[in-house]
């Protein structure tokens, strides 16, 4: 049995794909896989959690992008990556279950990869790090199920440790742990999960990923992350595309929030970081333009409610909101935000601590 967790970013939100800086961590929320290796190829898969009884695969050697949709793609994906890759895979019996919030921007379909990749890695004694794998994953992701997703998530599942947020350099990929501990400092991180994700939401990461690069290409440089904050005037002026604009205003202001973040983590800071969470959070809102009214209501009410900070996390029009607030002050702050919900005319959010966790690992 082997267990990967759902990750909350702490800040950097389309950064990963700009070959900039993300400091993601792991949620105590996990997909557990109970894993046996079959001789005859055969992947047969099943979910606890979604009806419709076990998916059987014939033959693991024979599979193929678009062999076959729903969430029995993402573990075959992996089984495809590491063939891919040169490994000998053959077949599996996968038994999962998972307590990762579907549909609430925490990374359920990583935290699936991550742990079907961690398991064949130990059955079929394939000896890849955790990085590695992280990287086997995202293959899954982007050549097998189609989402052209960043690093971020799959690493964070995979290379996260207990206490810390890891800070990720999504161009060489080299990671760091961040000391993170908020309560030891009488502080909490609550994720709000506004159980909503809006239609708007569809195809927009696509669009902001093609605009940051069509932005890149007119600056002359190959990523975004190759603008330092201090250009940033000099290369919006010469930008003649006001979305453009927006997208390169964003991309560059969250590399720099992601480093003074760090660096008050790394000073034992943890109250001053508030600040700069609700600064990313209008960036998101006004030049990336992701959030939507369940989101900007989260950071709204916190606010007004006593919180340090709070931004929306993830890909945005709907999941979850993080909001930093004292331990003490946790349990009126969410009732303020349902009772803020329940004015709006919204369904109630879930709301719950964010607790640095450990990453993928086997439990027996």
């Amino acid at each position: 049995m082997w267990a990967a967790p759902g990750r909350v970013n702490l800040i950097g939100e389309y950064t990963d794909f700009n070959e900039g800086f993300v400091m993601p961590l792991a949620l105590p929320h996990t997909t557990v896989a109970a894993v046996a290796r079959r001789a005859d190829g055969v992947l047969r898969l099943h979910s606890a959690d979604v009806p419709g009884g076990v998916v059987q695969l014939d033959d693991t050697a024979a599979l193929a992008p678009g062999a076959g949709g729903g969430w029995a793609a993402y573990p075959a994906g992996v089984v495809w990556a590491l063939r891919a890759a040169g490994h000998e895979v053959g077949g599996a019996d996968v038994h999962l279950t998972s307590t990762v919030p579907t549909g609430a921007g925490l990374s359920s379909s990583a935290a699936l990869e991550v742990v079907v990749a961690l398991a064949l890695n130990d059955l079929y004694e394939l000896g890849l790090t955790a990085p590695e794998l992280a990287r086997v994953a995202q293959h899954a992701e982007n050549g097998f199920v189609g989402v052209p997703c960043g690093i971020m998530d799959q690493t964070a599942s995979a290379c996260a440790v207990e206490g810390h947020a890891l800070h990720l350099d999504c161009r060489d990929l080299t990671v760091r742990q961040v000391p993170f501990a908020p309560a030891a400092e009488g502080l909490t991180l609550l994720v709000v999960d506004t159980r909503v994700s809006h239609a708007l939401g569809d195809g927009a990461y696509a669009e902001r990923r093609a605009g940051c690069e069509a932005a890149a290409r007119a600056l002359g440089v190959s990523h975004l992350r190759d603008l330092a904050y201090e250009e940033l005037p000099g290369a919006l002026a010469a930008l003649t595309d006001e979305t453009q604009r927006r997208y390169v205003r964003h991309v560059v202001g969250d590399d720099r929030r992601v480093g003074r973040i760090a660096a008050l983590l790394d000073a034992g800071d943890v109250r001053g970081i508030g600040p700069l969470l609700t600064e990313g959070h209008a960036s998101l809102r006004d030049d990336l333009r992701v959030s939507c009214p369940e989101l900007d209501l989260v950071v709204e009410a916190s606010l007004a409610a006593g919180a340090l900070g709070a931004r929306m996390t993830g890909g945005g029009f709907g999941g979850s909101a993080i909001v930093l607030v004292a331990e003490r002050e946790a349990d009126a702050l969410a009732e303020s935000v349902a009772d803020a919900f329940a004015s709006a005319g919204f369904g109630a959010p879930r709301v719950f601590p964010a607790v640095p966790s450990q990453g993928a690992r086997r439990l027996r």
